[in-house]
C-alpha cells in the first residue's frame, strides 16, 4: 500500500512542477490567455502560486513566486516520501 501512496504522490508533484514550469514558459510567449491550454494551467497552478504571490514583495516585472513554488514543491516531496516511503 505504501508503494502506491509513494509512486502517487512522486506523480502528482511532478505534474504540479511540470504544469508551473509549461505556465511560466507560455507567459513568455502565448500573449491569448483565453486559450484553452493556458487557461487550464492557471486553474491547475493558481491554488499553489497565488498565495505565494501574495506574500512575496514586488520586484518589478519579474515574477519570482513560480520559482519558490518549484523549490517547496520538490521539499514537500522529499518531506513527504521521506515519511511515507522511508
Amino acid at each position: 500500500m505504501n508503494e502506491v501512496i509513494c509512486r502517487f504522490v512522486e506523480f502528482l508533484t511532478l505534474a504540479l512542477i511540470f504544469a508551473i514550469i509549461a505556465r511560466a514558459l507560455a507567459s513568455w510567449f502565448v500573449q491569448d490567455q483565453s486559450n484553452p491550454i493556458v487557461a487550464m494551467l492557471h486553474d491547475i497552478t493558481e491554488p499553489i502560486v497565488g498565495p505565494i504571490r501574495r506574500l512575496m514583495p514586488t520586484t518589478g516585472m519579474i515574477d519570482f513566486s513560480p520559482l519558490v513554488a518549484l523549490i517547496l514543491l520538490q521539499i514537500l516531496r522529499s518531506v513527504l516520501l521521506s515519511l511515507i516511503c522511508g
